[in-house]
């Protein structure tokens, strides 16, 4: 297996909007090889950081990377959606603020047996957390069409999902499909050459949307979210970067929900639904990486980083 590496995206946005200060409490949930937590224990060398993380090789990484830093962080292995089980095991009651760099890995695309990436031939894994669940391999060999269609328009918004699922049955029934090799000939063969895009490899979208459903990405980032911000201190921050159209989505409605006060039509005189607005959205639109990082980064040019503070 590859060493662990992974460059942090957005580092000095994080800091700017998270304002980590000692003796306040933060959450890494997505903790990764430690690359955030690492930042906001430089400039707050007496905060204390929870990094939780569902790869148990970026923890194991990340508890090399933190080691110095000791008593300050814990590290948890687990779904950040279920943080506030997590952060209850340890008793913690409440947060300053967290950070989410949601999405792969540049080490889990680069580590060829997880089966991430249509770079290299391997096992349909796509786990983050290889220790329970099913695989993406599994979900190929026996979701029915109808619902591999769905998830492949759906979370990889890929216009020839219709046709890539009928591929995909058809070829299951010659023999299963284990490797993403085979997967990828398959796609290929389903999309017509004359309709490729230039710009992306044809494989791209349906690869992520079959991580997305084996992980429960989405669900899990909902989930998560709403944890945190109900267990933001007032004037807690949070900070979260999406890397595609279906994060980001789900980021700027919930910012948007939480951010919003009374919902009573305009006609009544007093306001009767009683509610009141939650944060303050920090961020009228996604800050966007600049071209100096992009250089040395190029998983940063799709980076999009929305934070709120908590009223």
């Amino acid at each position: 297996m590859s060493a662990f590496h992974h460059l942090s995206v957005l580092p000095d946005e994080v800091i700017r909007f998270l304002e980590p200060a000692d003796g306040k409490t933060y959450l890494d949930g997505t903790l990764g090889g430690g690359g955030h937590t690492a930042l906001i224990l430089e400039k707050a060398p007496g905060a204390f950081v929870i990094g939780i993380d569902r790869d148990q090789a970026a923890l194991s990484a990340a508890g090399e990377r933190l080691a110095a830093h000791g008593g300050q962080i814990r590290l948890v292995h687990g779904d950040f959606a279920g943080v506030t089980g997590h952060l209850s095991a340890l008793g913690v009651t409440g947060l300053d603020g967290f950070i989410l760099d949601l999405g792969v890995s540049s080490h889990q695309l680069d580590t060829r047996e997880r089966g991430f990436s249509f770079q290299q031939d391997a096992p349909l894994d796509m786990r983050m957390d290889t220790s329970c669940g099913e695989t993406a391999a599994d979900l190929l060999n026996k979701l029915p069409e109808q619902e591999l269609e769905r998830i492949i328009s759906e979370y990889g918004e890929e216009r020839w999902a219709k046709r890539i699922a009928s591929f995909i049955v058809k070829e299951r029934a010659e023999s299963l499909i284990t490797t993403t090799f085979r997967l990828v000939d398959i796609i290929k063969g389903a999309v017509p050459k004359a309709k490729w895009d230039e710009r992306i490899h044809p494989a791209t979208r349906t690869f992520q949307a079959l991580r997305i459903a084996v992980n429960s990405e989405l669900d899990s980032l909902e989930q998560g979210m709403r944890s945190a911000l109900d267990l933001l201190k007032p004037g807690g921050r949070g900070v979260i970067i999406s890397f595609h159209s279906l994060e980001d989505r789900i980021v700027k409605h919930i910012f948007r929900e939480y951010a919003e006060g009374c919902t009573c039509p305009r006609q009544l005189p007093i306001c009767v639904c009683g509610k009141q607005p939650r944060v303050k959205v920090l961020t009228n639109r996604p800050v966007t990486a600049r071209e100096t990082e992009t250089d040395e980064n190029p998983r940063a040019r799709s980076a999009k980083l929305r934070a709120v503070e908590k009223l």
